[in-house]
């Protein structure tokens, strides 16, 4: 984020480069990179004749050079954006040509999205040395929760430490679908708010009692009734709460709590750290970490992968999720 932050204020600063090369696995920043040098670099008159947005899928690199190399039309420059430039991987290279000695009044700007190129490539060394080579990597899901606090930080806001993990529970480390359910919010509520659990549960649909990171808590305390009536719930809103995919949270919960069980410094920087979560979670795992002996987990393990594959409709193909819970719970809580 720091170093997005460098690029736009070089950019607001007049220290454009002539080539942008985009890349990386996650798109929200190459995305905001591209957004802002299509929105800023031109004035709107000047974007009539001199701004190109081209599309890797229906482009070759021969017609990118080709605009890339024209003159600006009354303008100090020209700007060619190419979107999603990954589909011309097999080409991609064959901009070394250009990049060794590019237009100086054109800015290209090249989106290479959930992909890389190898650094060591010469394309890779020589847009770096010429231009600006930026990756954009994903979060792990243990920093996404740090990620939401500086965005809403940033735009005047602030939020409950509940409200976030229940983004990030529900939403992992999409940052694009993250940062459109906050946009959502701040339409709605004024500057300076903090989000609560209930704004997340009226505005954005994840109800702040019956969900996963409900259902995970209750079963790692032991709280049967909880746990059983969240299942009956889950079973009868299927559309909201897919079966698959509350297996596999409860089997990333047990993953790693029999990963805590091995851990020889239990501390709560270092579990947050070797887990990959949030630390408004460490303390379940160090409860549920009491109710559940390493032995117990390796058999609970064993017990959702089954419960996986059944859900999936594998030598299970008349079994309702109302049954799937039961044989879940019933083999977590013996």
């Amino acid at each position: 984020m720091d170093e997005v932050v460098k690029i736009i204020n070089d950019i607001k600063a007049g220290k454009i480069k002539p080539i942008y090369f985009l890349m990386g696995e996650e798109p929200y920043y190459i995305d905001r990179i591209t957004e802002y040098l299509e929105q800023n670099l031109l004035t709107e008159d000047e974007k009539g004749f001199n701004q190109m947005v081209l599309y890797g899928r229906d482009t070759t690199i021969d017609d990118i050079v080709s605009n890339a190399k024209r003159y600006p039309m009354m303008a100090e420059r020209q700007v060619v954006i190419v979107k999603e430039a990954q589909e011309l991987s097999r080409t991609i290279e064959s901009l070394e040509s250009y990049a060794l000695n590019p237009q100086p009044t054109t800015v290209l700007v090249i989106a290479y999205k959930y992909k890389t190129l190898d650094k060591r490539k010469k394309l890779v060394k020589t847009i770096d040395k010429m231009g600006l080579v930026y990756e954009s990597k994903k979060l792990y899901e243990n920093q996404v929760g740090q990620w939401i606090n500086r965005v809403l930080q940033g735009r005047g806001y602030s939020i409950e430490p509940k409200a976030n993990a229940m983004l990030v529970t529900f939403l992992g480390n999409d940052l694009s679908r993250i940062a459109n359910e906050l946009t959502k919010l701040e339409i709605i509520l004024p500057k300076g708010s903090t989000i609560t659990p209930h704004h997340i549960e009226e505005n954005i649909g994840f109800s702040k009692d019956f969900n996963v990171f409900e259902f995970r808590k209750a079963i790692g305390e032991r709280n049967q009734l909880k746990a059983y009536q969240i299942a009956n719930y889950f079973a009868q809103n299927k559309k909201d709460n897919p079966m698959v995919l509350v297996n596999g949270q409860v089997f990333s919960f047990f993953s790693s709590l029999l990963q805590y069980h091995g851990l020889k410094d239990k501390s709560p920087a270092n579990v947050a750290k070797i887990l990959r979560v949030s630390p408004f979670f460490v303390n379940d795992y160090i409860g549920a970490a009491k109710n559940y002996p390493m032995k117990k987990v390796s058999g609970i393990v064993a017990t959702l992968r089954d419960i996986d594959i059944k859900g999936k409709g594998v030598g299970a193909a008349n079994l309702e999720d109302a049954d799937l819970y039961k044989e879940m719970l019933i083999s977590i809580f013996r």
